[in-house]
């Protein structure tokens, strides 16, 4: 079988990825994989907006500030300089290419105030931002006719020189990635110069998650086995306030609600975040997590509520009129008469694929940005409404950087062998992939939640390598589907974070252990996993 070779191949269809392949040249031959369609992504999910500091009273030493106060310490300062004096500009290429942001009755942007921040600054359409932004960035790269769009296909794993040099140590070069097109059943090598890992976070290892179905951790998982090192993948941010209802994924409740003015009260009605901190409402997103989780705890209740009703009415629905419209339609709740059920959902992978400020990660012409990536900006705990704005800040850094190497060399081509499936057989027995993906769901909420033990994280880190030897076992023995492939980076990527949680013996940020209440200093203290000294089972 020939393979297709490319000039660059991205795979996902979120922020990172279009906005990536909207600065490249128009003479590259590019190719965008999704597995699912093109419209399913985090990205649609974000409500609150983008954060930056452009505001009157702003400027980039405050947002610099507040992002580095959110990471508990572990920000890289330089990437979060380029995050915070970049940004602004990447706001004003978005207004010249067309994206309309709401703006207040004199005219100037409707800046709104998210939890962490000290100063109004994230710019937004109204409360759906990503909905729009998304479709926005899918208008604008169906005008480029060297940009091709594949769904329904999924990436099994990178080409390096482990398929290419016949023995081969150790892989330096990423040349590609072999993909499974669903509808056909037939995995192809796709070769390129360049490979973009756009893929988006790993929500779905737990139960209860923002993140859509699509979000099983695959870049994560793929990256690492082909050589790359992770980086602080402990820090799982949960978003304080999803609603709380048997539905997957999560509706979150914007966190620019609680900007707005909305409190978060108990069963009883009492107001408890400024029993936990003098921001109150306002506090980072792990302090009002653990917040709720202990109000939880000691009540035995099910839920806390956000109030909004003190606000008038009409405002809020003009404020959010897409989380009031579906509240009411499709859950009957009616948020100007009434509370809001919420608890907290995994929402956000501050960690991730380790990439220097041009997304170039440990292999030769693979790039890495959005969600994937650990560029160093969140620290151990993500402010909010930053995510967007590290898209678009690192994708478009990467795509000149990409142009620059385009330049300087030529990028070789080998042969590639075809996807060997000679000794594989169809799975007979499915039920095994639903069972095994639900017990990693519940382990990781169970073990590696919000709040943590010693003694938890050790029973995780049992089970889910047994586990992931006995998922490893069938997937080298079956015929490869999605809910296959997925199953194995699920299993990888919860056995990375169990890992990185294990070594960090203390509580920072979105890692908190019991036994280890207290921060250790000096704070600048990654937790970095290696493949080559891995040590539980070869995928």
């Amino acid at each position: 079988m020939k393979d297709q070779s490319v000039d660059v191949l991205i795979l996902g269809s979120g922020l990172a990825g279009l906005y990536y392949a909207l600065h490249l040249p128009k003479d590259l031959n590019i190719h965008i994989v999704t597995k699912g369609k093109q419209e399913e992504s985090a990205t649609r999910r974000a409500q609150g907006g983008i954060a930056a500091a452009i505001g009157e009273n702003d400027d980039w030493h405050h947002h610099y500030e507040d992002t580095l106060r959110a990471g508990a310490g572990l920000c890289d300062t330089k990437a979060v300089k380029i995050l915070v004096t970049e940004g602004p500009k990447r706001i004003q290429d978005l207004m010249q290419l067309g994206l309309e942001f709401t703006r207040d009755k004199e005219g100037k942007l409707h800046l709104g105030r998210e939890g962490g921040h000290g100063l109004h600054r994230v710019v937004h359409v109204a409360d759906h931002t990503g909905k729009d932004l998304h479709n926005f960035l899918l208008k604008q790269i169906q005008k480029k006719y060297n940009v091709k769009i594949h769904e329904e296909v999924m990436a099994v794993d990178l080409i390096t020189e482990h398929h290419v040099v016949r023995d081969a140590k150790k892989a330096t070069t990423c040349y590609g990635a072999y993909l499974l097109y669903e509808k056909t059943g037939e995995v192809k090598p796709m070769q390129a110069k360049f490979t973009m890992l756009a893929t988006g976070g790993a929500g779905q290892v737990y139960p209860f998650t923002t993140n859509p179905v699509v979000a099983t951790g695959d870049g994560y998982a793929m990256a690492y086995r082909a050589g790359c090192r992770i980086r602080n993948m402990e820090f799982v941010q949960f978003h304080p306030t999803a609603l709380y209802r048997p539905v997957q994924p999560a509706f979150l409740i914007s966190e620019a609600l609680r900007g707005y003015g909305a409190y978060l009260v108990d069963k009883q009605g009492k107001r408890f975040m400024p029993d936990f901190d003098s921001r109150a409402e306002l506090a980072p997103r792990d302090i009002v997590a653990r917040a709720i989780d202990t109000v939880l705890k000691q009540s035995g209740d099910e839920c806390v509520f956000l109030d909004v009703r003190h606000k008038d009415a009409e405002e809020t629905k003009k404020e959010f009129p897409l989380i009031y419209e579906t509240l009411k339609h499709k859950f009957g709740i009616d948020m100007t008469q009434e509370r809001i059920p919420v608890i907290p959902a995994a929402h956000y992978i501050c960690g991730g694929i380790i990439t220097d400020y041009d997304g170039k990660t440990d292999l030769k012409n693979l790039f890495c940005v959005g969600e994937t990536a650990s560029t160093g900006v969140h620290g151990g705990n993500r402010l909010a409404s930053n995510s967007l704005l590290e898209a678009l800040v690192f994708s478009y850094r990467a795509a000149q950087k990409t142009k620059e190497m385009l330049k300087q060399k030529k990028v070789e081509k080998v042969n590639i062998p075809d996807w060997d499936s000679t000794r594989v057989k169809p799975l007979k027995d499915k039920v095994i992939v639903r069972h095994d993906r639900e017990e990693i769901q519940k382990l990781l909420w169970d073990y590696v939640g919000i709040v943590r033990s010693e003694e938890r994280l050790e029973i995780a880190l049992n089970r889910i390598d047994h586990l992931y030897r006995d998922i490893l076992h069938f997937y080298r023995s079956s015929v490869v589907d999605r809910k296959l492939l997925e199953l194995r980076n699920m299993a990888l990527v919860a056995q990375l974070i169990v890992r990185c949680a294990v070594r960090r013996k203390e509580s920072r940020g979105l890692h908190y252990v019991v036994e280890y209440p207290q921060t250790e200093e000096p704070s600048r203290k990654d937790t970095i996993l290696t493949p080559e000294i891995f040590s539980g089972s070869r995928w």
